[in-house]
């Protein structure tokens, strides 16, 4: 794999509910519904590449050889709180998958990460991971959860978003060049608050309904 991916997904369903979760007036039950639509079209982008390996089956007819993906099931890292909007709707895609969850919260004043909470699978050296958190922005959370993942040795690791900008992947990429980025937008920067420009806001308030 090559260093500092980056994956953006044009596909024209994605970007069409992407521009519908960016407006404003976008209601929490519509933003909610979109967050579960989108992130089920997200799965089978960044789960196209996952290894393979031949079992045999029985169909009705005959018995014959078939592909499954390789190892054992996936893991998806859920970063609290916002990454859990994206959950069901990876989890209609990917229904065997285990979840783990990673608790940070970003301090006002410093914007770095703060870690309050860490549960992953058993086995993880025999899995691949996907990390869920709605924004790349600073980047600092991001790394420090994949700091965090990378403690447990999973077999590989790629990090899944709705919006990111230049200044969030550089910073993820300076520290995890290894790990793949897939998103449907890389935006023009961040504002004073750490926040994306022009971005959909704060996922996790707009998914949540909370301010």
């Amino acid at each position: 794999m090559s260093t500092r991916q980056v994956h953006l997904i044009d596909h024209p369903l994605v970007q069409h509910k992407l521009t519908l979760m960016r407006q404003k007036d976008t209601s929490t039950k519509s933003f909610r519904q979109l967050v579960h639509e989108l992130s089920a079209l997200l799965a089978y982008e960044v789960t196209r590449d996952m290894p393979m390996q031949e079992i045999e089956i029985e169909t009705p007819l005959e018995t014959m050889k078939s592909r499954v993906i390789d190892g054992k099931k996936i893991v998806l890292a859920s970063i609290l709180r916002a990454g859990n909007g994206f959950l069901d709707g990876m989890l209609e895609v990917v229904p065997n998958a285990r979840v783990g969850h990673i608790g940070l919260y970003r301090d006002p004043k410093t914007l770095q990460a703060v870690e309050y909470y860490f549960k992953m699978p058993s086995g993880m050296d025999e899995r691949d991971v996907i990390v869920l958190d709605p924004m790349l922005a600073t980047g600092n959370s991001a790394v420090a959860a994949v700091d965090r993942l990378k403690q447990t040795k999973p077999r590989s690791i790629r990090f899944v978003c709705l919006v990111t900008c230049p200044e969030g992947l550089k910073t993820f990429h300076d520290h995890h060049p290894d790990v793949p980025v897939y998103t449907p937008a890389v935006d023009r920067g961040l504002n004073d608050h750490g926040y994306i420009v022009p971005g959909l806001g704060d996922a996790g308030d707009r998914i949540f309904g909370t301010k």
